[in-house]
């Protein structure tokens, strides 16, 4: 598996090289990418200098144990630090979704509990803002059609990073949020105090970096303009500011509102256009590649029942990965870093697992 650092510290060199040229950054979409590589190929190198260093002083330390026993004391924990730096570099030469460097686009629906779900999903969008605010990120409101107790039949946020390493992206982390999302508890809806169980979809799209990396033919797309309205179907804008646009060769529809401006919804209705048909693309590249893998954490499936919160237990489960936790209070306050680290664990050891069966 290491052989193939050679090969990484060349590309290194290479990109070095393209960054030093002043026509790379005059596009910002290639250069975005380069950066991206780059960013990713230095942890590389520096993981393997450090696996190189800490074989070369384990080797020195075996020699010299040979003639003086005192040396023989520090092999122990010599073999563990080369034992660590080796674990390390291997998971790090994983090959790594190339959009994990990417921002995102998550929409959250009301599913099955009516207006509980909704309620829900508000509770959903704070716990994201929440983590977003704890990994530096930020994040923009771009449409948000409320319930009439207060939460969203339908919300969608950009969440966007400004660094340049893909293992600290937002879609590297937020890619696995995708499914259906069931939670138990006591509605405000309830006289009784029974529990109920409803469910709340998330859909996470990779943001596209730039116009041109999705191509997008004038003639295909539908626009309609409309009169925005609240809560209830109450008027809330005097002029036709809400747009709708279909992209009539895939059928997708994106409506926007969240702007008094119709400029502002239109822009705002396209960033998401294009992201969904950039996951659309992706998809079906995978389906076409018999080959591809498939995450065993982040499927394709929206459907899927990924995760309960349990607020009787104050209890959080993810069923993919067999993470629990009694602390639901912590993490619907932002405190979702453990719950996304098993998911990026469990991914890591199936690709790891995988390599393995194809080495």
């Amino acid at each position: 598996m290491f052989e193939s650092v050679q090969a990484l510290i060349d590309e290194h060199k290479e990109l070095q090289d393209q960054l030093a040229d002043p026509a790379v950054h005059a596009d910002p979409v290639r250069s975005k990418k380069i950066n991206r590589r780059y960013a990713e190929l230095s942890k590389i190198l520096a993981a393997h200098s450090a696996w190189l260093s800490a074989n070369d002083d384990l080797e020195a330390a075996r020699e010299l144990a040979k003639e003086d026993d005192a040396f023989a004391d520090e092999v122990p924990a010599m073999e563990e630090l080369a034992t660590e730096a080796e674990e390390k570099l291997r998971r790090l030469l994983i090959p790594r979704d190339p959009d994990d460097g990417r921002d995102v686009i998550m929409e959250i629906k009301g599913g099955e509990g009516g207006a509980e779900s909704a309620l829900f999903a508000a509770d959903l969008l704070r716990m994201y803002i929440h983590y977003a605010e704890s990994k530096g990120w930020k994040t923009e409101l771009l449409e948000r059609d409320e319930s009439h107790l207060g939460g969203y039949k339908n919300v969608q946020v950009a969440i966007k990073s400004s660094s340049n390493d893909p293992e600290d992206g937002v879609w590297a982390h937020l890619k696995y949020e995708g499914g259906v999302h069931r939670v138990q508890r006591v509605p405000v809806t309830e006289s009784q105090g029974r529990i109920h169980t409803s469910t709340t979809g998330v859909l996470v799209f990779p943001e596209v970096d730039e116009p041109e990396e999705v191509e997008i033919a004038q003639n295909d797309l539908r626009i309609d303009v409309y009169r925005s309205s609240g809560p209830g179907g109450q008027s809330v804008n005097t002029t036709d500011s809400a747009v709708r646009i279909t992209h009539v060769p895939t059928g997708i529809v994106v409506s926007m509102q969240n702007e008094k401006s119709q400029i502002q919804n239109r822009e705002a209705a396209m960033r998401v256009l294009r992201a969904r048909l950039l996951a659309k693309q992706q998809e079906e590249l995978e389906a076409a590649a018999s080959d591809a893998r498939k995450s065993q954490i982040r499927t394709m499936d929206r459907s899927e029942r990924i995760r309960t919160y349990n607020f009787p237990e104050n209890r959080i489960a993810d069923h993919r990965t067999g993470y629990k936790a009694y602390n639901l209070d912590h993490v619907m306050n932002g405190d979702l870093g453990p719950v996304i680290d098993s998911c990026i664990q469990s991914d890591e050891e199936a690709r790891l697992a995988e390599l393995g069966d194809n080495s």
